[in-house]
């Protein structure tokens, strides 16, 4: 359909056949004001309408069938309906265009079959629809528009509608493309790389969607897996399948759990020593939307300079709802943030689509992408190194403010995207990650705070310290003071510690009873009748003028009072997880506590001797970091370039980069 002087950046797609799940995020329905697409449900009961169809809130049902989806790219319109592809993998984000890259006008073309009218529409900054153009269509037709992205400064999207007239009109298919020069031109210029652990059916899945979808795999190099588990990809069922049907470019890399950041630094070494422009960087445990791929790398091919381009995450079990649009890092409390306080956190476009979101208009400028899903070239790569060798938790971040400072921009791209385990049902600042959360962020304040001792980052560590002793969360604080301890000694002992730093956390996990997790309620004793968590009704949280006094009378009473002498013997309450407040916790003296994924309980018990001893040790170690602050981050500083090379990383991989493991079989 693209003329040979014109590149391609962004098809019309639509999901694979029978999955409608999803469908609000290709195809939305009414006009120009914004009418979704919602499943049939209590709300919306009528005996005339089958419970497999889908119709529009507020106006006369538009039906959606499985069948009225033809193939990935054509789709059929029954007579008399009108619909939207201003959806979010269907419309084009020009105004993201417009800000980094050199394309300075695009071209939609559109084939249709059959009676009726495509209309065209951009939106400006604050989201108002603004319609430019209605076409009358029939028989089979071509539709070549010019479009020109100068007035996308700000935001605003194009996208087009079809309204079919007295009989049905198809979509043949449509496309966004662009007469414009890339700087790096079309061809084999991408890596894949997967990092899993225990995770092989993901992989192959996720194999398989990449090798159903071969316009994804037009600029792929190779798919690269790291495989860090003990459960191997290329023994698991399926594998022979994925291996034949995509050939010479799949390889599998085994090596020892290096965490994330081990993994995804194998990843960007072998894309470096491959010839590869880029590398993609990939969850194990996702779903990928195939056409991402080829919009990731169609963006970075354009980029002004060299630019990380990351995509978004959609819930893997809610699947029109996004985790976020976009993140950058607070430089003053070193923390991960929503870059405008408009911007909703797990957006469910089921509930409101592109067209009725005008915050979704605005374009989002962010600090970093989270390593889901990110496409980083190779020339950033030979710049400013790999990653740091953390393990997990902050790589991605600090990976894209090293970056930043080098000039190098980070982009997350919408309309590019994949759907991942949600994490909203997991707690890692209890479990094993709240050591690597701890001494990561600190590291990265370190490195990069623009501010005297890191700004806020040490009051706000005292404070989570004070959290969790008064929480009885006492794993959670040794890890803390463990990742104290690492940070002061430096950065040299990081590459040694990768394959026992998580066993270590661990071991010191196994000597509190609080950390451990039984599934049966019943293993431990009854809750007891007692007086503890006095009150009713759970507190709230203490207003932030009265939290300092709140916070030393709860200290002072926790460290001197000593616990009820019953809920040694028997639990005082039994919490459920969105009850784990430290506010609420710090009213007991010992309670059952559900965990975050509902698999389990907790019993925690007050230990003032503990919660003493651990705040002196912590406030003690603090005091030397706050003293210590600009020897360490001079020291980290100079370090980075030694500590992100392949050389030293290439002795942690324990394997020269190219070398290609044998797959166990």
């Amino acid at each position: 359909m693209s003329a040979a002087t014109e590149s391609e950046l962004q098809r019309v797609v639509f999901p694979p056949p029978g999955e409608l799940d999803a469908i609000e995020l290709y195809v939305d329905a009414g006009r120009e004001l914004g009418l979704h697409l919602v499943e049939d449900d209590s709300l919306y009961r009528s005996p005339k309408l089958p419970e497999n169809k889908l119709h529009v809130v507020g106006s006369s049902p538009v039906e959606a069938h499985h069948e009225d989806f033809l193939s990935r790219t054509s789709m059929m319109i029954r007579p008399g309906q009108h619909v939207s592809f201003g959806t979010y993998f269907n419309a084009f984000p020009a105004s993201y265009w417009r800000r980094w890259t050199t394309v300075s006008s695009i071209q939609l073309k559109v084939r249709t079959e059959g009676a009726g009218s495509v209309i065209v529409f951009r939106s400006n900054a604050r989201g108002v629809p603004q319609r430019l153009e209605s076409i009358h269509v029939d028989g089979v037709q071509d539709l070549t528009l010019d479009l020109p992205l100068e007035t996308f400064g700000d935001g605003g999207w194009y996208w087009f509608e079809m309204v079919a007239g007295k009989s049905e009109l198809q979509l043949l298919e449509a496309s966004w493309n662009t007469k414009d020069t890339p700087a790096i031109a079309a061809g084999e210029v991408a890596t894949i790389q997967i990092t899993t652990m225990n995770k092989p059916d993901f992989c192959i899945d996720n194999a398989r969607i990449l090798a159903a979808n071969p316009h994804a795999l037009g600029s792929v190099k190779e798919i690269l897996v790291v495989d860090q588990g003990s459960k191997k990809v290329s023994a698991a069922p399926g594998f022979d399948e994925v291996r034949q049907l995509l050939g010479h470019k799949l390889r599998i890399v085994d090596q020892d759990n290096l965490g994330g950041s081990g993994g995804f630094s194998r990843g960007m070494a072998e894309a470096v020593h491959n010839g590869s422009e880029f590398v993609l960087l990939l969850d194990d445990d996702v779903v990928v939307e195939p056409d991402s791929v080829e919009r990731l790398i169609a963006f970075a091919r354009f980029s002004k300079k060299p630019t990380i381009v990351g995509g978004h995450m959609f819930d893997l079990y809610s699947r029109t709802t996004l985790h976020t649009f976009g993140e950058v890092v607070d430089p003053y409390r070193l923390s991960w943030v929503s870059p405008d306080t408009d911007i909703e956190y797990r957006h469910d476009f089921r509930q409101r689509n592109l067209r009725q979101t005008p915050w979704m208009h605005r374009r989002v400028d962010v600090d970093f992408n989270g390593w889901w899903m990110c496409l980083i070239p190779t020339a950033v790569i030979k710049e400013i190194g790999l990653s740091l060798p953390v393990f997990i938790k902050w790589d991605d971040a600090e990976y894209s403010l090293r970056a930043k400072e080098a000039g190098f921009p980070t982009v997350s791209l919408p309309g590019a995207a994949l759907w991942h385990v949600s994490w909203i049902d997991k707690d890692d600042s209890l479990g094993w990650q709240s050591y690597f959360h701890e001494r990561n962020r600190l590291i990265a304040a370190l490195i990069h705070s623009p501010f005297p001792k890191g700004g806020r980052v040490l009051r706000e560590s005292f404070q989570n310290n004070v959290k969790h002793l008064i929480s009885m969360q006492y794993f959670a604080q040794d890890a803390r003071i463990l990742a104290l301890r690492d940070v002061l000694r430096g950065p040299g002992q990081l590459h040694a510690e990768l394959r026992t730093k998580l066993a270590e956390v661990n071991e010191l996990r196994s000597r509190h009873s609080e950390a451990q997790i039984r599934a049966d309620v019943d293993d431990f004793p009854a809750v007891g009748l007692t007086r503890g968590g006095r009150g009713g009704a759970a507190p709230g949280m203490p207003a932030k003028k009265d939290l300092a006094k709140w916070a030393a009378k709860t200290v002072l009473r926790q460290v001197f009072r000593k616990p009820e002498p019953q809920s040694l013997e028997r639990p005082q309450a039994h919490l459920a997880h969105r009850e784990n407040k430290w506010w609420t916790l710090s009213k007991y003296d010992s309670v059952l506590v559900s965990n975050a994924e509902g698999t389990g309980v907790s019993w925690y018990r007050r230990d003032p001797k503990l919660l003493k001893s651990k705040m002196v040790e912590a406030s003690r170690l603090q005091a030397q970091l706050f003293n210590q602050w600009e020897s360490l981050s001079e020291e980290y500083r100079k370090a980075l370039p030694e500590i992100t090379s392949l050389k030293s990383w290439e002795a942690s991989f324990g394997a020269p980069v190219g070398s290609q493991v044998k797959e166990r079989r």
